[in-house]
């Protein structure tokens, strides 16, 4: 056992600090004020309301003005047919739901407000969406892929349907 006092042994940290040329780049970023010193959350949010234009805010204080109805010309595109399967059906059955092929940029709300504008006085109670993707395929020598689908499960009020078949329309 070493009878020598720990202050005595020499640290090698220590001599490579005493060795280290001027400030690193993780040293100027240690410099850098800490959190305690920075502005509130609560202070940036003040100063962005502040710098909204008046137009965004109401007179009375309340939130901006609701946003403007979809394109209607966009909406008549995002339907792109109807999906008449096995399967469509059963679903149609069962939760009352229709099966659409759309836009792979639709959105949901775009979807709703397409259905509603296209058959006037159906609800659409909610969407659901499917990124359905294309097989790739062997045609002859060379392979390609099917075209992606974005697939929409729309459910209608109790009561209601659509009918594609033309039949009591």
């Amino acid at each position: 056992m070493s009878t020598a006092p720990v202050a005595a042994k020499a640290d090698p940290k220590a001599a490579k600090k005493a060795v280290a040329p001027a400030k690193t780049e993780k040293a100027a970023k240690a410099d850098r004020p800490v959190k305690a010193e920075r502005p509130a959350k609560a202070a940036k949010a003040a100063a962005a309301k502040k710098a909204l234009p008046a137009a965004k805010q109401a007179a009375d204080g309340t939130s901006a003005p609701a946003r403007p109805a979809h394109d209607p010309s966009r909406l008549a595109q995002v339907l792109v047919a109807p999906i008449v399967s096995e399967k469509a059906t059963l679903v149609a059955e069962k939760h009352n739901q229709i099966l659409f092929k759309v836009l792979r940029s639709a959105t949901k709300p775009e979807i709703k407000a397409a259905v509603e504008q296209m058959w006037p006085g159906k609800t659409v109670i909610s969407v659901q969406t499917v990124q359905h993707k294309g097989k790739t395929k062997r045609f002859g020598k060379s392979t390609g892929r099917r075209d992606h689908v974005k697939k929409a499960y729309v459910s209608l009020a109790a009561g209601q349907e659509l009918n594609f078949s033309g039949e009591g329309a």
